[in-house]
């Protein structure tokens, strides 16, 4: 879970130094002996401005203070050998934590920061806490994806163990989302509630589960800018919410020929999108290929919204006919700014809405048997 909480951040030339304002943090560590000329260098990001600062090592010492508006995303590397950030390597002795006002220490017995307990931060706490709340998931989840990889070097690669491996799957995931949707409700003061709902968010969570979340919040969290930024995201989603008419759009398809969604109407209609450079895509299209092929002839259509570059309609012409996506294809070839893509807010794919023949979205993200099993229900099984 780490991973969704720790913003990663390039050690790029465009870093800044932190600027002279009244200190109101500080980190202090003690990482074993570890001495000169190792120096400790700490990364965050104050808006747009990405933030370096450091001190050297003396003795497993070191301490670091700064300035920030809002807790932050960190981490902070040990350079061991005095190198530079430069020339660090790609394997750095690095820990992530949460940057607020507050005095943190960084403690370990061992020569390595990697392995430091992180004490004194109220986030930080509770970090580790919901850390410790989701690793038995975790835990499952890793045995259910070495389970699938070995069913598939094993051939085992059958309809029944795919929708037992999805469906513990699902299970996991609801799991999941029961834990960070209470830490949200009974944390309703905590920086790190916000990242938990933005992190919902981005897993497809329902606009409207997401706005109740989100009012939950305490005003002070809410007055945030992100927490204004997540709002709007919440507001643009109701656009695309089941429940709501898919806007319209009109995007030309591989013969220059405009294609308006509203002339569908009165069909059932999975608007999808995918690209030729797109792994995970490529991977889904047979499941929707099967499913097409099986309700056709059930008024129901797709509409494929290809999100290939500028220079790549050979590549999406020629994965149509690789892959045998015999229904409607359109693009812009604009990449993520396709403006079907765009007004959809698509910011992952594959992605998908089904709509009913008035235009209404009645389901989204239909993944592997998902897709033929909606269907079913609504055509009946074939």
């Amino acid at each position: 879970m780490k991973k969704l909480f720790f913003l990663t951040m390039a050690l790029l030339p465009s870093i800044v130094f932190s600027q002279t304002l009244t200190k109101n943090f500080t980190i202090k560590g003690k990482v074993g002996n570890i001495n000169s000329p190792a120096e400790a260098f700490l990364f965050y990001q104050i808006g747009a401005n990405r933030v370096i600062d450091s001190s050297m090592v003396v003795n497993g010492s070191f301490s670091i203070s700064g300035f920030i508006s809002n807790p932050v995303n960190a981490y902070l590397i040990i350079d061991h050998k005095g190198v530079g950030i430069q020339k660090l390597d790609k394997n750095p002795d690095v820990i992530t934590f949460f940057l607020d006002k507050s005095n943190i220490t960084l403690t370990t017995a061992r020569d390595s920061v990697y392995t430091a307990k992180v004490t004194g931060s109220v986030i930080n706490d509770e970090n580790n806490d919901l850390t410790r709340q989701l690793k038995s998931i975790n835990d499952e989840a890793k045995k259910l994806d070495d389970e699938r990889n070995t069913g598939l070097k094993n051939k085992q690669n059958t309809t029944g163990f795919q929708r037992d491996i999805e469906a513990r799957g699902k299970a996991l995931q609801d799991k999941q989302k029961s834990i960070l949707q209470n830490f949200i409700v009974t944390h309703p003061n905590s920086y790190l509630s916000l990242l938990v709902l933005n992190a919902l968010g981005k897993q497809g969570k329902d606009p409207a589960e997401m706005e109740s979340l989100f009012n939950a919040l305490t005003p002070a969290i809410k007055d945030m800018e992100t927490a204004k930024m997540l709002k709007k995201s919440i507001d643009d989603s109701k656009i695309t919410a089941i429940g709501a008419i898919a806007p319209d759009f009109i995007q030309t398809d591989v013969d220059r020929n405009p294609i308006r969604l509203s002339s569908f109407r009165g069909k059932y209609v999975l608007i999808d999108f995918w690209a030729s450079w797109c792994g995970p895509c490529r991977m889904e299209n047979p499941n929707v290929v099967k499913a097409y092929n099986k309700y056709k002839n059930k008024n129901f259509t797709i509409i494929g919204v290809s999100l290939d570059r500028p220079d790549g309609k050979a590549d999406w012409v020629n994965a149509i006919k690789k892959d045998g996506l015999e229904w409607t294809q359109v693009s812009d070839l604009k990449y993520w700014s396709n403006q079907v893509a765009v007004s959809y807010f698509i910011t992952a794919i594959p992605a998908n809405f089904l709509l009913d023949p008035n235009g209404k979205i009645i389901a989204k993200d239909l993944r592997g048997s998902d897709l033929e099993d909606k269907l079913a229900e609504l055509f009946g099984k074939i």
